[in-house]
C-alpha cells in the first residue's frame, strides 16, 4: 500500500511532500515526492490518561467514536471496573480492547480501594500488582490517588511504588493541591506525573521537581485554559488527557479538540503535536507509530494542521477510519456485574434533627472535582432535617452495593441546584456505590432502587416517572453502540436539568462527591469524609 501527502514529521519537526510505503503493517519506506494530494499526514493522537469505563462504554465501543476523532492510541487506568470486580475485571477489558485495533495500554489501578474509608467490590495488593507486572511488561502503575498514604509512608502504599520502580515502570501521580516538602516526598518515591493540577502555580512547581503535567480536559474536571501556558514553556513536559469524558462529549470531541483549541490560540505547531503525540508515546510506550520507517503504520490524514478535521484514520496499516465509518472491531458481548439485590424505603433516608445543631453541608462546584464545605441552618419539618430548595441544600446519599444488610449514608449538598426530583447513579468514584441528589425522600428511594432494580446505571426520578440509562457491564457500561449510548445520555441530562440542575455535566458531577482522596468534603458508603483531615467526619456540629 502507498499513500501520498504531506507527511507530517513531529521527531524531526518538518513538513515535506512524500508517499509512505506501507508492508506487513509497518512503514517500510517514506519517500519524497515533488507532487501530492493537498493534505496531511500525521501521527494519531494518545490520551495520556483516560478511564475508559466513565465513557460509559466497553473498549469497542469507545474505540468507534475515539478514532472518529482521530484518537488511535489510548493509555487507560482500568481503576473503576477494578473496584467492582477486581482482576476479573482487568482480565475482561484487556479481552475486550484486543478486540479493537486501537492501540490500548493499560495501567495497573493503584488503589482498589482508593481508601480504607469505603466498600468497594475487590482489593489489589501489591502482591497482586507484582504478580501482574510480571505476567505483563507493559503494564505501569497507574495513578496513585492515595498521595497521604505517600507522603505518611502507609506500608501498603510504598510496597506498590517499590514493586513498579523494582520493574522499571512508569508511576503515574493523582495529588491535587499537593506542594512543598510534602510533594517532594511524593516525587521522591518514584511518583512521574500529575494530572489533578488545579492552578498554573502548582503546575509548574510539580514540573521543575521532575514531574511531567497532563493538561485535562474531561466532561466534568476542566484544566485545560488554566494550564495551557505550559506549552509554549515547557514544550515535552507536558500532555494532553481527558481522564473523565461522558459518551456525548467523546462523540464530539477528544485529543484532537485539545489540539485545534491550542493551535487557534497562536501555540506552536510542533509543542502542540508534541504534547498530543509525541510526549506520550514516548514516554509511555503504547505500541502506537511515530511516523518514521520500521514503526507500525499508525497514522491519520487532515485537509490541514489547523482545524485538523480527521479525513481518515489508519492502525497497523488498515484504514480504520474513511470519513464516515468506523471499523472498531466488535464486542464481545459479556456482562460482568457485582450488584446486590436491594430495596430502600423513605424511612431509610431520613435524618432526624439535632436541636440547636448546624449541618455540613459538601459544596460542589461545575467543572470541578474539588468541593468545599459550608456550614448551615438546616431546615427542619417534623423532627426530621429536609432539603431546602430555596438555599438549594439538598439531601445526598450514598447505598452500598456490594453488602447485604447495610444501610444508606445520608448529608447534604449545594451546587446542584435541583427544584424537583432526584438524580441517581452507580457510577461514584472511586468504589461506585449507589448515590442520589434529591430535593424530597421519595424521589432519591425511587431513583435509587431503580438503579438497583437495573443492577447499575443512571436514573432521573420526576415525580411518579423514573428514567434509567442501564448500564450491566459492572454496573459502569454498556455493549450498546456509542451515538445509540450518547443520545440516550443527552436526553438524561437534559431530564435532569429540567429538573433545574444548572451543572454541565450533573452525572459526571455526583459521580466524584464520593471520591475520598479529593479535597475538601466527600460523602461515602461509610459516612461523611473530611478530605484534609483524611477522616469520617459529623454531619452535626
Amino acid at each position: 500500500m502507498e499513500i501520498k501527502g504531506k507527511i507530517t514529521d513531529v521527531i524531526k519537526k518538518t513538513v515535506f511532500p512524500g508517499k509512505i510505503v506501507v508492508e506487513d503493517g509497518r512503514i517500510k519506506k517514506i519517500i519524497p515526492e515533488k507532487k501530492v494530494p493537498d493534505r496531511y499526514i500525521l501521527p494519531g493522537f494518545v490520551d495520556a490518561h483516560v478511564h475508559i469505563e466513565s465513557s460509559m462504554l466497553t473498549p469497542v465501543r469507545f474505540a468507534e467514536l475515539a478514532i472518529r476523532q482521530g484518537t488511535l492510541a489510548v493509555v487507560t487506568d482500568p481503576h473503576e471496573i477494578a473496584n467492582v470486580l477486581g482482576r476479573e475485571g482487568l482480565v475482561f477489558m484487556k479481552k475486550e480492547a484486543g478486540r479493537t485495533p486501537m492501540k490500548i495500554k493499560f495501567g495497573i489501578p493503584s488503589c482498589v480501594p482508593a481508601t480504607p474509608f469505603e466498600t468497594s467490590g475487590a482489593v489489589i495488593s501489591a502482591k497482586d500488582v507484582e504478580m501482574l507486572m510480571r505476567e505483563d511488561p507493559s503494564m505501569h502503575l497507574s495513578e496513585m490517588m492515595n498521595y497521604p498514604g505517600v507522603v505518611y509512608g502507609d506500608e501498603e502504599v510504598m510496597k506498590k511504588l517499590e514493586v513498579a520502580k523494582k520493574y522499571g515502570r512508569v508511576i503515574d501521580g493523582h495529588a491535587p493541591g499537593l506542594t512543598g516538602e510534602d510533594l517532594e516526598k511524593y516525587v521522591a518515591a518514584g511518583v512521574m506525573t500529575d494530572h489533578e493540577c488545579t492552578d498554573i502555580e502548582e503546575a509548574r512547581e510539580k514540573i521543575a521537581k521532575g514531574m511531567k503535567i497532563l493538561i485535562r480536559e474531561g466532561s466534568a474536571a476542566k484544566n485545560f485554559e488554566e494550564l495551557l501556558p505550559l506549552i509554549g514553556e515547557y514544550p515535552g513536559e507536558v500532555m494532553f488527557c481527558t481522564d473523565d469524558t461522558h459518551p456525548d462529549d467523546l462523540v464530539e470531541r477528544h485529543i484532537r479538540d485539545l489540539a485545534k483549541r491550542a493551535l487557534q490560540k497562536g501555540y506552536d505547531i510542533w509543542d502542540v503535536l508534541t504534547a498530543a503525540v509525541l510526549t506520550p508515546v514516548k514516554f509511555y510506550t503504547p505500541g502506537m507509530g511515530l511516523l518514521q520507517e520500521g514503526d507500525p503504520a499508525d497514522f491519520i490524514i487532515a485537509d490541514d494542521l489547523k482545524d485538523l478535521e480527521i479525513k481518515e484514520a489508519y492502525i497497523n496499516g488498515e484504514k480504520v477510519y474513511d470519513g464516515k465509518r468506523v471499523k472498531a472491531g466488535t464486542p464481545g458481548g459479556d456482562e460482568p456485574n457485582r450488584f446486590v439485590e436491594k430495596t430502600i424505603s423513605a424511612e431509610d433516608v431520613r435524618i432526624p434533627a439535632q436541636e440547636g445543631k448546624r449541618i455540613r453541608v459538601i459544596t460542589a462546584k461545575d467543572g470541578s472535582l474539588v468541593t468545599g464545605e459550608m456550614i448551615a441552618v438546616p431546615k427542619t419539618e417534623e423532627g426530621m432535617v429536609v432539603p431546602d430548595t430555596a438555599r438549594d441544600l439538598l439531601k445526598i446519599v450514598v447505598m452500598n452495593r456490594y453488602m447485604e444488610g447495610t444501610k444508606p449514608v445520608c448529608g447534604f449538598i449545594h451546587g446542584f441546584g435541583l427544584k424537583r426530583g432526584a438524580i441517581a447513579g452507580s457510577i461514584a468514584h472511586d468504589s461506585h456505590n449507589v448515590i442520589a441528589v434529591g430535593t424530597d425522600d421519595l424521589s432519591i428511594v425511587k431513583a435509587v432502587n431503580a438503579i438497583f432494580e437495573a443492577k447499575g446505571g443512571i436514573a432521573v426520578a420526576d415525580g411518579e416517572e423514573v428514567t434509567v440509562l442501564a448500564l450491566p457491564v459492572a454496573g459502569l457500561m454498556t455493549n450498546k453502540e456509542g451515538i445509540v449510548v450518547a443520545e440516550k445520555y443527552s436526553e438524561m441530562n437534559a431530564r435532569a436539568k429540567e429538573l433545574g440542575i444548572g451543572l454541565e455535566a450533573p452525572f459526571m458531577t455526583l459521580s466524584f462527591m464520593a471520591l475520598l482522596v479529593i479535597p475538601e468534603l466527600k460523602i461515602g458508603d461509610q459516612g461523611l469524609f473530611d478530605v484534609r483531615k483524611f477522616g469520617f467526619t459529623e454531619l452535626f456540629i
